[in-house]
């Protein structure tokens, strides 16, 4: 079963969702994130190992690590706030993927964070919203201007936590919490410290000296 992979190869888990954000509530489940890497044998077979794999624990989910890279490098928000969150277990190669991960920021963080969030706004129903997504939507956008201010997604939502809450309990009107949307999408076209293009090759070498070591 692809379930296998997960622990046994595991090189990084990580605690996502409202308990990594610091937006938890009593009823909050947690959420794991994390990277393993497949033998590298099992790659001459004509049947690949899966590129990722959910469980074994509930709410757990992680990418093999070549699939984990390259969505790193596109600047997939999921994927890249995953190296700043709070780790749980890391090997020597989750370590050192921790320690590279500058290398995968680029300016496209711009696009992919204020994209994201455009396509949960358009989920929502403005007649009857869905409150802990509006929030969630607010705190990707917080998040993704952090990052290209300063050079790394905003993980914990402590100074905002109260305001993001009271949208969770639905306690902030809806054109309210869209006026707040629209104020933080509009500065993600301000000045970013993040370089045009990621650093592939640092990258690259990560991975050739991981598939290496799983010979």
């Amino acid at each position: 079963m692809e379930v296998r992979y997960v622990p046994d190869h595991s090189v990084l888990s990580v605690v996502t969702g409202s308990r990594a954000y610091g937006l938890e509530t009593a009823e909050s489940d947690v959420d794991r994130r994390g990277v393993f890497v497949a033998p590298t044998r099992l790659f001459w077979r004509l049947a690949k190992p899966p590129t990722h794999v959910e469980g074994p624990l509930p709410e757990q989910f992680s990418w093999e690590v070549e699939r984990f890279c390259g969505l790193a490098l596109e600047a997939n928000p999921t994927v890249l706030e995953c190296l700043w969150s709070p780790v749980e277990h890391a090997s020597p190669a989750g370590e050192e993927l921790i320690s590279i991960r500058r290398a995968f920021l680029s300016a496209r963080a711009h696009q992919t964070f204020t994209r994201y969030a455009d396509a949960q706004f358009r989920r929502l129903n403005p007649e009857r919203p869905r409150w802990k997504q509006a929030m969630h939507m607010i705190r990707l956008l917080l998040s993704g201007l952090h990052l290209v201010a300063h050079g790394e997604p905003l993980v914990r939502m402590d100074e905002h936590r109260d305001r993001l809450l009271a949208v969770r309990r639905g306690e902030v009107p809806w054109a309210e919490v869209d006026a707040w949307r629209t104020e933080l999408t509009a500065r993600f076209d301000g000045e970013s410290v993040l370089p045009a293009e990621p650093d592939r090759r640092r990258v690259e070498d990560y991975l050739v000296r991981t598939r290496e070591a799983a010979l």
